[in-house]
């Protein structure tokens, strides 16, 4: 009897032994997979540098449309930059939980050493966070670096039919009238919203910035991205190899520009503020795109062609519609663009709807749920005024266009309004 007692507490004492060994292990598990949370600064501004020094953050998203994904928009050193880890916040146990992030490089890198790249996180389950930090480890203390809001947690609903997103200002350009001109165009077209990614533009331009920012118009995107790498105002490396990523970082402003408008409008375009996408068959954007759509319902993107209006070439008849002292182009008088050119690519434009978007290029979408629409030339155009393309041409070879002018009224009167309100008068 004393022998199988002995032998009963034995057996007890093993099994504790072992509850107790597993335990231990688990809890050295759990201690390496979660910290709880520590004081930490959230990221105030539109570019955050991570300690690494080869990572920059942009913005994280909630994105649902796949699965449970928190998506870090970001540009970082594709060939450094191996391994990423997503810290998540967990609100509801006061924890921090790793998850290594995919890092997904955009194809349209033009050569450049960093890309814009997204960050793809899963979202642990029983783990409601409204903040995520990004981590070359997955057991290092997460409390060292910035942390960043997850946006998009709750769609809204639609503030805006139309808005339109301007990557990348840059430079000491006082063009001021195509700027206001522009403004008011995508006005007229249906835009409740115009979203500026703002590096630098001359006082002048500056002054038109804020006029449509108090207006309600014109959102500002502080974007300093030459602060963090070595930036150029060309699109491929080639063309600026001492650099380290192109154009102002445009791509990475315009995926930003992309999740930060998803659930805030219906339409997103992508142009350039010298750009201006034209119906040449309706009255404005609305009218288009409830075409469009209804003949086309499985299409997220619609591409415009791009069309060269030389400014060396003018036409005088709204010479005298602004005024004489304020500085910039008038895009009234550019009614002749440049027939396309055999066996070269021509860029287009978009509008898309942004709930069926991944990706953005400058000319295209990377990656999309449904369908591309190549927007025929009779129903819509770009208006691009810029340098000639192809200088060579007679001047009977180009392809005299007015539609701009089927505005012209409503153009030149909300123009000078606006231009009377920061000094300017006819």
């Amino acid at each position: 009897m004393n022998c199988r007692c002995s032998r009963s507490l034995c057996l007890v004492r093993c099994l504790c032994c072992i509850l107790f060994i597993s335990l231990a292990v688990m809890s050295t598990y759990y201690h390496l997979r979660m910290r709880k949370v520590e004081h930490s600064t959230v990221a105030q501004g539109s570019i955050t540098k991570l300690p690494d020094s080869k990572t920059v953050i942009i913005s994280a998203y909630y994105d649902d449309r796949e699965s449970n994904n928190v998506r870090i928009i970001a540009i970082l050193h594709v060939d450094e930059v191996k391994e990423l880890y997503c810290w998540f916040y967990c609100e509801n146990s006061n924890v921090h939980v790793p998850v290594r992030a995919q890092i997904d490089v955009h194809s349209d890198r033009f050569g450049f050493t960093y890309s814009t790249v997204d960050l793809l996180c899963k979202e642990p389950q029983l783990c409601s966070s409204k903040y995520i930090s990004i981590q070359s480890s997955g057991t290092e203390n997460p409390s060292r670096g910035p942390v960043f809001e997850i946006k998009n947690r709750e769609p809204t609903s639609f503030s805006a039919n139309f808005t339109v997103c301007i990557s990348t200002m840059f430079g000491n350009s006082s063009n001021v009238l195509q700027f206001v001109q522009a403004i008011e165009m995508y006005r007229i077209l249906g835009a409740q919203k115009v979203v500026v990614y703002k590096n630098s533009c001359s006082r002048a331009i500056g002054r038109a910035v804020d006029y449509y920012v108090s207006e309600g118009v014109v959102e500002v995107v502080p974007w300093p991205i030459d602060r963090y790498l070595r930036t150029s105002d060309a699109w491929h490396h080639d063309m600026d190899p001492k650099n380290e990523i192109g154009y102002y970082g445009q791509v990475a402003a315009l995926n930003d520009c992309l999740y930060r408008n998803m659930y805030k409008t219906k339409y997103l375009t992508f142009n350039d503020i010298d750009e201006i996408i034209l119906p040449r068959i309706h009255t404005d954007w609305n009218e288009m795109m409830e075409t469009l759509q209804k003949e086309h319902p499985d299409k997220s993107v619609f591409l415009i062609e791009n069309h060269f209006y030389p400014i060396h070439l003018t036409d005088h008849t709204f010479d005298n519609a602004f005024p004489k002292d304020v500085p910039g182009r008038n895009i009234l008088q550019y009614i002749y663009y440049e027939p396309e050119q055999p066996n070269v690519y021509n860029n287009h434009k978009m509008i898309v709807n942004p709930r069926k978007v991944i990706q953005m290029s400058v000319h295209f979408s990377l990656k999309i749920y449904g369908g591309i629409l190549d927007v025929a030339n009779h129903i819509a155009g770009l208006h691009h005024s810029r340098e000639a393309k192809q200088p060579n041409l007679p001047f009977t070879s180009l392809i005299r266009d007015t539609t701009l002018w089927k505005y012209n009224v409503t153009l030149i009167r909300n123009v000078n309004r606006a231009l009377g309100k920061f000094g300017y008068t006819v």
